[in-house]
């Protein structure tokens, strides 16, 4: 192998060029398939793997641009007892509502049944409980060019808001 940044590939990119590169070479060697991705997920939900699954939601995980850290949202629920503004939650996990064409996007800030961690503690999503996950209802609108990863996790279908 030569000392470049990649023979077969010439995107300007070095990473990119390499990158390329080994999954040009694994794809020679061994099938290439993911256990979870998001194209996995998106199989998933429609039932391309096991018809009639009852999957509703790919929950998803955004990466910041500049920081390359991932994206934490928050809001809260209006209190109707008293007519003010509920406890403010945190979510680092996330249901895609709507995206327009300028990549303008609704997403809905998605949580654990099962969680009790205060919003001020929610520092890593890695502390995120993910079983019996709910929409929470707080819709936060984000432009998608502020990030530079998706993590997609495995379809699910959500309990009902809470």
């Amino acid at each position: 192998m030569g000392c470049g940044c990649g023979k077969d590939f010439k995107t300007g990119q070095c990473v990119c060029d390499i990158l390329k590169e080994i999954e040009a070479a694994q794809n020679d060697v061994v099938e290439n398939c993911c256990t979870t991705s998001c194209e996995q997920s998106i199989s998933d939900l429609l039932g391309e793997t096991e018809p009639g699954n009852g999957l509703d939601t790919v929950p998803i995980i955004l990466y910041c641009k500049d920081s390359c850290k991932p994206f934490k949202g928050f809001g809260a629920l209006p209190n109707s007892a008293d007519n003010s503004t509920g406890p403010i939650k945190a979510s680092f996990l996330f249901r895609v509502k709507r995206v327009d064409d300028d990549c303008c996007a609704v997403i809905e800030l998605i949580k654990s049944a099962d969680e009790n961690t205060p919003c001020k503690h929610l520092d890593d999503p890695c502390k995120q409980e993910t079983t019996n996950l709910y929409g929470t209802g707080i819709c936060i609108t984000v432009d998608l060019h502020c990030f530079c990863h998706v993590t997609c996790l495995p379809a699910v279908s959500l309990f009902g808001n809470a």
